[in-house]
Order: structure tokens, then sequence, then C-alpha cells
């Protein structure tokens, strides 16, 4: 608010100046009014994204499809389970998303490779997570996983089958990462989906997983999504990220500091 000659207030600046301004963003601003309520068509919307949000949270996601897209390009697929018996138990109890099913911790076990085995062990390992949109898992992984996986292999890393995990949270990745003996893992999880996006990927690395890792040492990549960062532009930028970790031999805040003292 500002004050004219007269000390008469007025309103600067006037409300439809903002209007341009909404290409750059899908958050809600500049809706108009209509009284003292939303207009039939904000209104609407807003009723909208948040069908789709729940949606997002209740749908299961399509990993059947999603295996057999990844093993016919060439990439082995396990499908496991957490601790959280159904959906309902998962959104109530996050700490059982963050563990695996007995059954499912133990056959994983088995497929390890043991050191001294013969040929290369896997260090590297890929885990898509339900988590809380199958929207995201259902547009955005497939391409996420082949790409990276294609980029990795350029790398000349070693990939273990790809864990597709049901009823999961991020920290689901520590228990396959200790269950593989994996240096590294990669996790892409359905994020919590808003009202301007319910089909967002997001991406967390962690250097040397073991159940009981801090949040702060995993590297986050979010927002995966067409109208947010392109899979494509998500791949090259999680394959950079494997590599700066991987000759760090550190993730998450760690990660700077070891940056900071090469390069100081």
């Amino acid at each position: 608010m500002t004050r004219n000659d007269d000390k008469t207030p007025s309103l600067v600046p006037a409300p439809g100046s903002i209007h341009p301004l909404r290409r750059f963003t899908d958050a809600r601003v500049a809706l108009g009014r209509a009284g003292t309520s939303l207009p039939t068509r904000a209104h609407l919307d807003f009723l909208h994204d948040h069908a789709r949000a729940r949606d997002a949270v209740w749908a299961t996601p399509d990993l059947d499809g999603l295996g057999s897209r990844l093993e016919s390009s060439g990439m082995p697929v396990v499908r496991l389970r957490s601790a959280a018996p159904d959906r309902a138990v998962y959104l109530r109890r996050p700490d059982l998303g963050r563990r695996l099913a007995d059954e499912d911790a133990k056959r994983l076990r088995g497929l390890a490779v043991p050191d001294g085995a013969g040929g290369e062990r896997p260090r590297v390992g890929i885990v898509v997570v339900d988590g809380l949109s199958a929207m995201a898992i259902d547009a955005n992984a497939a391409p996420v996983v082949i790409g990276l996986g294609q980029a990795l292999r350029d790398q000349r890393v070693e990939l273990a089958p790809v864990a597709l995990v049901e009823q999961g949270r991020v920290a689901v990745g520590d228990a396959v990462g200790e269950a593989l003996g994996l240096a590294l893992v990669i996790v892409l999880i359905g994020e919590r989906p808003g009202l301007s996006a319910a089909d967002s990927l997001g991406c967390y690395v962690t250097w040397a997983p073991r159940p009981g890792t801090l949040d702060s040492a995993r590297n986050c990549i979010s927002n995966i999504r067409l109208g947010g960062l392109d899979p494509e532009q998500a791949v090259v930028r999680i394959a950079d990220l494997v590599r700066g970790i991987w000759r760090a031999r550190v993730s998450g805040v760690a990660l700077s500091a070891a940056i900071g003292q090469r390069h100081g």
C-alpha cells in the first residue's frame, strides 16, 4: 500500500497486473474471486487436482508392466514387498515401509554374489518404490530406469537386478543394498502428490546403504516428470551424481564437504 500526495490510501499494483506471471508457475495465484468465494472454474480445478492426489496415493502401480518392459530391455528384475501388509497399514506405519518383508529379505540375500565367487560383483542397485504416487511410477519410472541403466553400463558399472518394491519408503533401499552387498543404491520413488503435480518421481542416492542410514547421508533429485525435470534430463543428472559419489565414496551432506576439500 502507498499514499499519494493528499495522503489518500491506494493499492498497487492493480490485481490484473500479476496475471501474466501465472504462466511461470502451477501454483494457485491470481485466481480471481466471485464475491467472497473462488470462481467456479478455480473451485472445480481444485477439486479435480485434489482427487488426482488422492488417487495417486491409493492407486496401485503397474509393476507387472514395468517389470516386463525392463526385462525386454535386458534389465533383470526382482519383485519385493515391504513389511507393510497393505496400503492402509503402509500409510499409518511408515516404519514398516522402510523394512523388507522377512521372506523377501531372506530371498534377496540368497541372490547376493559373495566375494571371491568369480565374476564381477554388482556394486550399484536401482530400486523402484511405489511410495506415495502410483502415477509417478507408471508415467516416469521406465524411461528413467532404462536410460540410467544404459548410462551406468557406459560407465562400466556392474548393476544388480532392478528391485521393484511394493508399499515401500525411501529407506527400504538401504535394506536392499545391505542384502545384496551393494556399495551404492539409487532409489526411485513416487513422491508425495501435491495439488499441482500428482505424478512426480523422486531419486535418492545413498553410498554404503545400511538400515539406520540417516536421510542426511542421501542426495536427492526431485520433481522428475513432464512439466518438471524431464526424465531424459534426470538420467543425465543422476548419472553425474552417481559418478561424483563414487569418486568421493560418500553421499549426502558429506559429499559437499568432500568436493570442497578436493577443490580447496
